[in-house]
């Protein structure tokens, strides 16, 4: 592919690079960097604390230290389990700087999950929250772990038997051994995924990926100051995004992260009033929670601060966007960005010189290329305006999954990464996702594309969220069914969506089902879990199915 055959090179956003150079360091010694520029700047505010980077770099050498003492090593997988507090972060980067391997380990998991995780990784050790420890306490022998710590937001924990204490840890010298890591093959991450295909795997990420992805991050706004902005923490960090797009983010900037442990919009939007964020990446329902507060009016002049936002996880739907700049006076321009943790995630994103263009994903980051390859064989690149899956390449691009090499041959071919999203590019290269590959609805020998429909019924006044998804038809294989969240004090039939269906669409696409529900069901990070709705109606049908033959 020659620069003249990338097409989105000529929208470029103004004074954003397409190429820029990846200096061989690893994550922590990226930290070291600013700690040393800005030892006084504020590294993180969490409630009533607050943390310089000087102190941030202290306390992750004292527990880098601590933690070699007690055992880890280079290349040891070591579960890292809580939400967004200044312990998580502290614990990531004394991680990486032994050159451990973070297990990223979402604290929602029930014991079953983190069993799997554990024992797939073959993690040694896990670093927990108190409160969550009784998970972990009760599947330890089961799974390869040998040492468990645990922190606490404010109380010191007093550690049970076989347990090591954060608070005590962190007391240690501020001296560990050097892990000669190399950037470029040592991982930093196995960050878990169901992946674009199969069950849930360990995509490995090296340093290199992510320092990669968080500099094309920050090239993509080449107005930000180093020193000087505040990023709004509110994705969860141990997912990809939120590591990407906040943390290491904020690391690079020397920026300042404004940390909450969870999303609720009257504490956000609190907290924008008093702290005054200058980004916030999110996603899409966050946005659409702060447009809909009914006091937002009493935070207008506070969300002016907001110079830009990204959003990522799920389709960000045009009236979103708009609503938002309206309710930041124009200021907080709202942008749809794309990517996946095989990725780092980050791969694609709208400029922010302008408003983000309806239904695209935007254009690739700096040195990101991507295609469009046919949906039969996946090996045939298509021309511009069809339709295909979407496959990429840059620095950000995963190691592979680990100890899956099928799964990676099946998702690497060829130097391209297959996302399994079906997409299209258009003249002046941005990106248009069609929907995934595998939530396609074929039903009576027809291809239907759910977000086709979805972007349909956001149009109707009467709609909050919806999602569609094929459900078993004895008839057609799979039909159109619609999931739908009116806006408050509304009420609809089944009938009238149909009916405006009609109107807008071929026969074969309308939704023969709709169903009303109070709020959809959701990842941590706000995508729709189709196949959980799906999971449902299959369990309906095999319910009535015993029934029947009883």
């Amino acid at each position: 592919m020659t620069e003249n055959e990338k097409q989105w090179v000529k929208s470029y956003p103004a004074n954003v690079r397409y190429h820029i150079d990846y200096p061989y360091k690893t994550l922590g010694q990226m930290l070291d960097e600013t700690v040393t520029k800005m030892p006084d700047t504020h590294a993180m505010i969490f409630g009533d604390q607050t943390v310089t980077y000087r102190q941030f770099g202290d306390q992750v050498n004292r527990f880098a230290g601590a933690l070699a003492d007690i055992g880890v090593v280079k290349g040891d997988r070591v579960g890292l389990m809580g939400p967004n507090c200044p312990q998580w972060e502290i614990s990531f980067y004394a991680l990486l700087k032994l050159g451990a391997i973070v297990v990223q380990t979402n604290p929602m998991y029930i014991e079953r999950e983190i069993a799997y995780q554990m024992n797939d990784s073959g993690a040694t050790t896990i670093i927990v929250l108190e409160m969550m420890y009784p998970r972990v306490k009760h599947i330890l022998e089961e799974t390869s772990l040998k040492r468990v710590v645990v922190f606490n937001f404010l109380a010191a924990v007093e550690p049970a038997q076989g347990m090591y204490s954060y608070d005590d840890l962190i007391k240690h010298d501020p001296v560990y051994p050097d892990a000669a890591i190399n950037p470029i093959e040592d991982l930093a991450v196995l960050q878990y995924t169901g992946g674009t295909t199969g069950v849930s795997k360990g995509v490995m990420l090296t340093h290199y990926n992510l320092l990669a992805n968080t500099l094309q991050v920050q090239e993509w706004d080449p107005n930000k100051e180093y020193g000087n902005e505040r990023i709004l923490t509110i994705l969860p960090v141990f997912h990809v995004y939120g590591m990407t797009d906040c943390l290491n983010y904020a690391v690079a900037l020397g920026a300042t992260q404004i940390i909450l442990p969870r999303f609720d919009v009257d504490q956000v939007l609190e907290t924008i009033r008093v702290h005054k964020p200058t980004f916030f990446p999110g996603a899409p329902t966050m946005f659409m929670a702060i447009n809909s507060h009914p006091r937002i009016a009493e935070y207008r002049e506070s969300l002016v601060a907001i110079k830009s936002c990204t959003s990522g996880s799920a389709p960000l739907p045009l009236e979103v966007a708009q609503k938002f700049l309206e309710v930041t006076h124009g200021e907080g321009n709202l942008v749809e960005g794309y990517g996946l943790s095989e990725a780092s995630p980050v791969t694609h994103c709208n400029p922010l010189d302008r408003p983000t263009l309806a239904g695209s994903i935007g254009l690739p980051l700096p040195d990101t290329d991507y295609v469009i390859m046919d949906l039969e064989t996946g090996d045939r690149e298509i021309p511009v305006g069809e339709i295909g899956e979407l496959c990429v390449r840059g620095p950000q691009v995963m190691k592979g999954y680990w100890k899956k090499p099928l799964e990676t041959a099946e998702t690497m071919r060829n130097g391209w990464l297959h996302t399994g999203d079906i997409a299209r590019m258009d003249e002046d290269g941005f990106c248009f996702i069609i929907d995934r590959k595998k939530d396609i609805i074929i039903a009576g020998g027809f291809n239907i594309y759910p977000r086709d429909i979805e972007e349909v019924l956001y149009e109707h006044h009467k709609v909050k969220e919806v999602v569609v998804a094929g459900v078993p038809d004895l008839y057609r294989g799979e039909t159109v069914k619609a999931y739908i969240v009116l806006q408050p004090n509304t009420e609809a039939s089944e009938q009238e969506f149909i009916a405006f269906c009609k109107t807008r669409m071929a026969a074969f696409k309308v939704p023969r089902h709709v169903e009303f529900r109070d709020e959809l069901p959701r990842t941590i990070v706000g995508k729709v879990l189709r196949r959980k709705l799906v999971e449902e109606e299959k369990a309906k049908l095999q319910t009535a199915a015993t029934t029947e033959s009883v």
